[in-house]
């Protein structure tokens, strides 16, 4: 098998991985964004869990994406993803008791983070395809962010927000996994 051969095969392999990954994101969030819009009017056992869930749940996808991206993978920024959703969820489970204003600023730092590292990872990744999205959603993450900040300040403070980054995001992940699937098509 000739150099060029394995490194198509390596990338096949990969563009299909995260392309799967993006599925179960896109799957992930749209059920989780639905379930905190029904619970989030306040601060309660199923809002709060559904916030702590999220953050390790994006821990888990990083750890996926790194064990599957093979030589694609960003390690540094991939590393970055998995300890700063950790602290999220760790400074979530801790802000809950504060109450909704500190809920927010927590997942806005998490969220104006996660959208650079995001960034950095799909810049790096740009060539497996699909990756503009990816490239988009971290620079509205960064914004939304800010946003939540912001929010937390005032007198309306409520995490039902939150339930629509989320789907916003899931949107940019369909997206990204329909153009991985499609780049993969036309490769073959």
């Amino acid at each position: 098998m000739s150099t060029s051969t394995t490194a198509g095969a390596v990338a096949a392999s990969t563009t299909q991985g995260l392309r799967n990954l993006y599925y179960a994101r896109f799957g992930f969030a749209v059920i989780w964004a639905g379930l905190l819009a029904l619970t989030a009017s306040t601060l309660n056992p199923a809002s709060i869990a559904l916030l702590v869930i999220y953050p390790l749940f994006d821990v888990a996808a990083a750890v996926i994406d790194f064990r599957s991206s093979g030589p694609a993978r960003p390690r540094v920024p991939l590393y970055v993803n998995m300890a700063v959703s950790l602290l999220a969820a760790i400074g979530l489970a801790v802000a809950v008791t504060s109450g909704i204003p500190d809920v927010l600023r927590v997942w806005g730092v998490w969220a104006i983070t996660a959208g650079i590292v995001q960034v950095i990872v799909a810049i790096l990744r740009h060539r497996l395809g699909g990756q503009s999205a990816m490239i988009l959603s971290g620079g509205i993450s960064t914004l939304a962010g800010t946003s939540f900040i912001l929010q937390a300040g005032g007198a309306k403070a409520s995490v039902t927000t939150i339930a629509g980054y989320a789907t916003l995001g899931c949107i940019f992940f369909l997206i990204s996994a329909i153009r991985l699937h499609r780049h993969a098509a036309k490769a073959k």
